[in-house]
C-alpha cells in the first residue's frame, strides 16, 4: 500500500487566495499519483462559495479527474439515509405555537418582539444547542436564583420547549449533523466504517462544535487532512495557550480547540503571502486584551512600516452618503483600467447606496448577497398588501397600491399607463375632497362623474374597497391558511385588475416573482403547524419569511463585486474594499437574546455571543492580508459620532505608538492617500465653479397683477409679499398632505362649522339656557361625526365644546339679546373706485343690533389676535367693518359698525373685543389703498418675508423662493418678470 499523502492539520496564511492555494497544494501532493486516484478523494468545503471557487481553480489547471465536492454542512452517514428531515420552517412554525401560548399566559415575556421573530431566535437557539451536543438536561443546571425574574421565567418556558424540540429522533439538519459527526468520529476511531479514499475539510473553522468533532476525526484518519483558513503562523505559542475562556471574540479563537487536540498545522503550500510584513503587524494589533502588552515588547521588533502598508489606504468620510460616493468612485476607476475590485460590507444600507451612486456610471457590481425579497417590487407590493388587514385604509396607503408597478398587470380592459393616470386623477380629488379614509361609496361617487373608462376602473375598484374598508376591523387572531388565503386573493385581485387573470399578472413573473411564489407556496404548504396569528404578527410572520430570501443580482461590470464579510476568505487577486468599519457596522453589534443570559448560555455549555465577533474579525485578518486594502468609514451617522471598529481603533493605536517604526508617517500616509479619494469624490458630486445663493426674491409682475384679493390675504400681503405673488399671480396651491390628520386647521374648521350650525337653526333670544345648551351639544355630535372621522379627535374636541358650552350659550343669548345674526358665512365684495380691484370677505358673523348699528365676530379656535397685532397687520375684522361702512354686503347695505370681537371657541369661550372706531377704521382703510395701489401700479416688489411676526414663521412657498440660500438680514432683490401680455 502506497505511503498516504494527506494527514494532520493544515493552514494557510491570511491574504492568500485560500481557493487557488488549497487547489495548488492538493495537486502537489497527488503528484505522481494515477489519473484515477483524485476522483477517490473526497473534499468538504465550508461553504457552497468556496466550493464553486475550487471548481474554477480545477478547471484552470486543464482537465482532470476531480474528486468528489461537498459542503461539510450536509454530513450523513448510512443509518441515516432513510430518515426524513424535518422541514426548518415546520419546526419553526411549531414554535411559534408553544411562544403564542407563552404570551397569551405572560404577555411581558415579548418585550417588544413579535411571535415570528421569538420563535426564529428560539429556533436558532436550540439549534446550536443540537450543534454541541446538547440536550434538555443542559438547561437543568442553570441556577437562575442570582437573575432577574424575567430570565426565570423565560428559562421555565425554554424547558418545556427543549423538551419538545429536542429529544426524539433527529430531524433538525443541526441534529443530524451533530449525530452524524459523532457517528462517524465514532466508528473510525474504531477503524470501522472508514472512508474508501482520503477526505480533506478545507476552508472550516470549526465554528460549532459538530463540525468541529467531524474535523478532528478527519484529521486523525490515515489518509484524512483539514486545511485551515486565514491562520496567523506569527502568533506566539503563549497567546495560543491563552485563547481559553473570555477571548471569544479574538480572530484566531476558533483554532485554539484544534490545536490543543492536534497540534499546531503545518503550512499546506510553501507559498508566501503577499504582504507576510503587514501579517505581523495585524497579528500583533488584534492580540487579545489581557495580552495587550506584548504591543511593548513586540512593537520595536516590527519592520519598518511604510512598507508593509504601502498598500493600506485609510478613508475616513464625514457622513454614511460620503463614503459609498467615495467606494462608488473607486470601483468606478477600477472598472475603467478593467481591474478586479471587490467591495465586502456587512450594512444593507451601505450596499444600497453604493449601488445608487454607481447607476449615474450604469454600472452593477456582481452582489453575491442579491438583493432581499421584501425589497423586491413583488415583495414590497405583497408587504403592502399585508399591511391591509387590521388597520384603516388611508389615502396615501391606497395610492400606494394604485401606483405600484404590479398592480393591474394583466386587464384586458385598462392598461397599464391608463391606470397610472386614473390613480393620478383619483389622488388629487381625495387630496381636495377626501374623506380622510376611501371606501367603496366615494369611489363610485366620483366614477359617476367620469367617462367610460373610469367607471370601469373606479367600479374595479369600489368593489375591492369594499373588501378592504371590513379588513381594519381584523384584529382578533385567526388560523395562518385563512390568513394566506385572503391574504393572496386580495393581491392577486389587485394585480390583475378589471376582468384580468392573476396567473398572468407581473406579481409572479417579474424578477423576484416566482421565489416569492415559492416562499409563499411553502409557507402555506405547512401553514397548519402554525398558531392562530392576528394581523399584525401575521405581517411580521411573513416579513420574516420573506427577508431570509434573496434574488440573485447578475452583474453587468465584470470586474466588480459586491461580497459579505464570511467571503472573505475566498477572495482573490484585484483590490478590495473593507466598508463600514464603525462599532455596530462591522464588526455587528450583538442582538439580545431574549432567552438566556450571557451567564446562562455560558453554564449551559453554549458558545457565547462574543463568538459572532471573533469570526467577523477573523474575516477582517484574513483581509488585510490581501496586497491592495482601502479601509472605509464615516465618522458620523445619522444620530450622532461613530466610533471607529475595534479591530481599525487597534490598527492606528499600535501605529501611532511605534515611531522608531515610523508607524505615525505610515498612517498619515494611509490617511493622505484616503483624503485623496475624498477630494475626487467631492469634485465628481460637486460643480466645477462657484454657485452663488439665490437673492432674497422680490419680483415685480406687470401692472394689475390680479384684480381680486380676499381680506385674509391682507395680512399674507403685509408680512410675506412673496406668498400672495406665488398664490394669486403665479397661481400655485399647495397641495393637501395625502394622509389627512386632525391638525389645527380641521379644528377651526370643525369647530366653526359647529357654531355656523347653531346660528342657522335660528335660536331665539329667550330660549332657556338649558335647551339651547343642549342643542348645541347635539349639533357638536352630528358635525364631528360628519366631518371628524378619528374617534380619539372627536372625542378631545367634543369634551372641548362641552367644557365651553355654558359660556357659549350665555354669551349667544346676551348677543341675541341685543341684535340678530345677519350675515353668516356670506362673502361680500367692494370695488375701489379708481381702480380695477375687488376686495372680498366671508364674515364669521356680523350681528345687526337694535340700533341699527353692526357688531363684527370672527371666531377663533386659538388665541385671538392682540390690539398690536391688529394695528400691525392683521387686518380682517377692522377691513370688514369699512366693507361694511361701504356697503360690501347685500343683506345690511351701507351701515354703521359698533364694534369688532372674537369669539374664542377654546380655552374658557370668552368673547374678546378689541379696540375700534371710525378714524381707527379710516386710517387702515386708507392704509390698505395705499399699499394696493403700490402693487398694482408695480411701484413695489413682492419681498418675501417682508415682515415676518416670528423668526420661525414658515411658508407654504419658502422652497419657491429659496429661504435658506439667503437670510432676513438680506436686502431684497427687485426684479421686474413676466411682460405687457401675461
Amino acid at each position: 500500500m502506497a505511503e498516504p499523502v494527506l494527514r494532520g492539520l493544515y493552514a494557510l496564511p491570511p491574504g492568500t487566495d485560500f481557493a487557488r492555494e488549497f487547489v495548488e497544494g492538493f495537486l502537489d501532493r497527488m503528484a505522481g499519483q494515477p489519473p484515477e486516484a483524485m476522483a477517490r478523494v473526497t473534499i468538504y468545503a465550508n461553504a457552497s462559495r468556496t466550493l464553486a471557487e475550487m471548481k474554477c481553480a480545477f478547471d484552470k489547471r486543464g482537465p482532470l479527474l476531480l474528486p468528489r465536492l461537498l459542503p461539510v454542512t450536509n454530513l450523513e452517514t448510512p443509518t441515516m439515509l432513510g430518515q426524513a428531515e424535518a422541514a426548518p420552517l415546520v419546526r419553526r412554525l411549531q414554535l411559534a405555537r408553544l411562544v403564542a401560548r407563552l404570551l397569551d399566559a405572560r404577555r411581558d415575556l415579548a418585550a417588544g418582539h413579535s411571535i415570528a421573530s421569538l420563535a426564529r431566535s428560539l429556533a436558532g437557539l436550540m439549534q446550536e444547542m443540537q450543534y454541541e451536543g446538547l440536550g434538555p438536561d443542559a438547561l437543568e443546571g442553570i441556577d437562575t436564583g442570582d437573575h432577574a425574574r424575567h430570565w426565570q421565567n423565560a428559562l421555565a418556558f425554554l424547558r418545556i420547549a427543549a423538551q419538545f424540540h429536542l429529544e426524539g429522533a433527529p430531524v433538525d439538519r443541526a441534529a443530524r449533523q451533530r449525530l452524524a459527526a459523532e457517528l462517524i468520529a465514532q466508528d473510525w476511531a474504531q477503524g470501522i466504517n472508514l472512508p474508501p479514499g482520503p477526505v480533506i475539510v478545507a476552508g472550516s473553522t470549526g465554528s460549532h462544535g459538530a463540525t468541529r468533532l467531524f474535523m478532528e476525526a478527519v484529521a486523525r484518519l490515515p489518509e484524512g487532512a483539514v486545511v485551515l483558513p486565514g491562520f496567523d503562523f506569527e502568533q506566539p505559542q503563549s497567546v495560543w495557550d491563552s485563547l481559553d475562556q473570555g477571548t471569544e471574540d479574538h480572530p484566531q479563537s476558533r483554532f485554539a480547540p484544534l490545536i490543543r487536540s492536534l497540534g499546531r498545522p503545518a503550512r499546506w503550500t510553501g507559498t508566501t503571502p503577499p504582504v507576510p510584513q503587514r501579517n505581523r503587524l495585524i497579528s500583533l494589533a488584534l492580540r487579545p486584551a489581557p495580552v495587550t502588552d506584548q504591543w511593548i515588547a513586540e512593537g520595536p521588533r516590527l519592520p519598518d512600516l511604510m512598507a508593509p502598508t504601502e498598500g493600506l489606504t485609510l478613508i475616513e468620510a464625514d457622513q454614511p452618503g460620503a463614503e459609498a460616493e467615495v467606494i462608488a468612485l473607486i470601483l468606478r476607476d477600477a472598472a475603467e483600467r478593467h481591474e478586479a475590485a471587490t467591495l465586502i460590507a456587512a450594512d444593507g444600507n451601505l450596499i444600497r447606496r453604493v449601488n445608487a451612486a454607481l447607476d449615474r456610471w450604469h454600472l452593477r457590481p456582481d452582489e453575491s448577497a442579491g438583493q432581499p425579497l421584501t425589497l423586491t417590487a413583488p415583495g414590497l407590493f405583497l408587504r403592502q398588501v399585508a399591511a391591509l388587514f387590521g388597520q384603516p385604509l388611508t389615502i396615501d396607503r391606497l395610492l400606494v397600491l394604485l401606483k405600484h408597478p404590479m398592480t393591474i398587470t394583466a386587464s384586458p380592459r385598462v392598461g397599464v399607463n391608463e391606470a397610472r393616470l386614473l390613480a393620478r386623477q383619483l389622488e388629487l380629488e381625495l387630496r381636495h375632497n377626501g374623506p380622510a379614509f376611501p371606501d367603496g361609496k366615494c369611489l363610485r361617487d366620483w366614477a359617476s362623474r367620469g367617462d367610460g373608462l373610469r367607471k370601469v376602473w373606479a367600479e374595479w375598484l369600489a368593489d375591492l374597497l369594499d373588501r378592504i374598508t371590513p379588513l381594519a376591523r381584523d384584529r382578533a387572531p385567526r388560523p395562518l391558511p385563512d390568513r394566506l388565503r385572503d391574504l393572496l386573493s386580495l393581491a392577486d385581485a389587485l394585480a390583475a385588475g378589471p376582468d384580468g387573470n392573476a396567473a398572468a399578472s407581473r406579481l409572479w413573473t417579474d424578477r423576484g416573482g416566482p421565489l416569492l411564489r415559492a416562499t409563499i407556496d411553502h409557507l402555506a404548504e405547512h401553514a397548519g403547524h402554525g398558531p392562530s396569528l392576528s394581523a399584525i404578527e401575521f405581517c411580521a410572520l411573513l416579513l420574516d419569511e420573506m427577508g431570509q430570501q434573496s434574488v440573485r443580482v447578475e452583474g453587468d461590470a465584470h470586474y466588480l463585486h459586491i461580497r459579505g464579510p464570511r467571503e472573505a476568505r475566498i477572495v482573490g487577486d484585484g483590490l478590495v474594499i473593507l466598508s463600514g468599519l464603525n462599532e455596530g457596522g462591522w464588526p455587528q453589534a450583538l442582538k439580545p437574546d431574549p432567552w438566556l443570559s450571557r451567564q446562562m448560555r455560558s453554564a449551559a455549555g453554549l458558545p457565547l455571543p462574543e463568538t459572532l465577533i471573533g469570526l467577523a474579525a477573523h474575516d477582517f485578518q484574513q483581509v488585510m492580508g490581501l496586497p491592495q486594502v482601502i479601509l472605509t468609514r464615516a465618522r458620523r451617522d445619522a444620530e450622532a459620532e461613530t466610533i471607529p471598529s475595534r479591530w481599525l481603533n487597534r490598527l492606528t493605536n499600535l501605529m501611532g505608538g511605534l515611531p522608531e517604526r515610523r508607524g505615525p508617517q505610515a498612517l498619515a500616509a494611509m490617511r493622505a492617500r484616503g483624503d485623496l479619494w475624498l477630494a475626487r469624490a467631492r469634485a465628481v458630486s460637486h460643480p466645477a465653479g462657484a454657485v452663488r445663493p439665490a437673492p432674497r426674491p422680490s419680483p415685480v409682475p406687470p401692472a394689475l397683477p390680479f384684480r381680486e384679493l380676499p381680506v385674509t390675504d391682507v395680512s399674507l400681503l403685509i408680512r410675506d409679499p412673496y406668498a400672495v405673488y406665488a398664490k394669486r399671480v403665479l397661481g400655485l396651491r399647495p397641495l393637501p398632505p395625502l394622509r389627512p390628520e386632525p391638525d389645527a386647521s380641521l379644528r377651526g374648521q370643525t369647530l366653526h362649522s359647529i357654531v355656523q350650525a347653531l346660528l342657522e337653526a335660528k335660536p331665539a333670544p329667550d330660549t332657556p339656557h338649558a335647551v339651547l345648551k343642549a342643542q348645541f351639544l347635539r349639533l357638536t355630535e352630528t358635525v364631528l361625526a360628519r366631518d371628524v372621522p378619528w374617534p380619539a379627535a372627536r372625542a378631545f374636541w367634543a369634551a372641548r365644546m362641552e367644557r365651553i358650552a355654558d359660556r357659549i350659550v350665555a354669551d349667544e343669548l346676551d348677543r341675541l339679546s341685543q341684535g340678530r345674526p345677519v350675515v353668516v358665512e356670506k362673502r361680500g365684495r367692494v370695488t375701489l373706485s379708481g381702480m380695477d380691484f375687488t376686495l372680498t370677505a366671508r364674515p364669521d358673523r356680523i350681528d345687526l343690533l337694535h340700533d341699527g348699528r353692526v357688531v363684527i365676530y370672527d371666531y377663533k379656535s386659538g388665541k385671538p389676535p392682540t390690539d398690536k397685532q391688529i394695528a400691525a397687520f392683521d387686518k380682517q375684522l377692522i377691513l370688514e367693518a369699512a366693507m361694511a361702512r361701504r356697503g360690501g354686503f347685500d343683506s345690511l347695505g351701507p351701515v354703521d359698525v359698533a364694534g369688532i370681537s372674537y369669539i374664542q371657541l377654546g380655552g374658557e369661550g370668552e368673547t374678546h373685543p378689541r379696540d375700534y372706531s371710525p378714524q381707527l377704521e379710516a386710517e387702515n382703510w386708507d392704509g390698505f389703498l395705499r399699499l394696493v395701489a403700490a402693487y398694482l401700479a408695480g411701484g413695489i416688489g413682492f419681498a418675501s418675508m417682508r415682515a415676518p411676526e416670528q423668526t420661525s414663521y414658515a411658508g407654504d412657498y419658502d422652497h419657491l423662493a429659496r429661504y435658506g440660500e439667503w437670510s432676513l438680514a438680506d436686502a431684497p432683490h427687485l426684479t421686474k418678470v413676466g411682460d405687457g401680455h401675461g
